[in-house]
């Protein structure tokens, strides 16, 4: 069940951020593509998440990345909604429309 949550969320930042799941996942480190990261990480540890099922599915789409860098991200991705109502949009958008699940 958390693997679809996942990929419903995967789905949702690449169509918000205007990107593929193969950057999304690639090791490709732009500014855009790194706040979708975190933005994804963000989501998925409000749901909750367990994080090594969120490790585990970014391992599995093709981006290993550590239990660290995936608390950084999520760290940096709230800073990034407290300061920017832009970002609290699109978080609160995707969240809100999962809710009831």
């Amino acid at each position: 069940m958390k693997k679809e949550i996942f990929q419903q969320y995967v789905a949702d930042i690449t169509t918000t951020f205007g990107l593929t799941q193969e950057e999304l996942f690639s090791k490709n480190r732009s500014r855009q593509i790194v706040d979708a990261r975190w933005m994804l990480y963000y989501v998925c540890i409000e749901n909750p998440m367990p994080k090594p099922f969120l490790q585990q599915y970014m391992k599995n789409s093709g981006l290993n990345v550590s239990h660290t860098n995936i608390l950084y991200g999520y760290r940096k991705a709230k800073e990034l909604i407290d300061e920017d109502y832009d970002y609290k949009a699109i978080v609160d958008n995707i969240l809100n429309k999962y809710e009831n699940n």
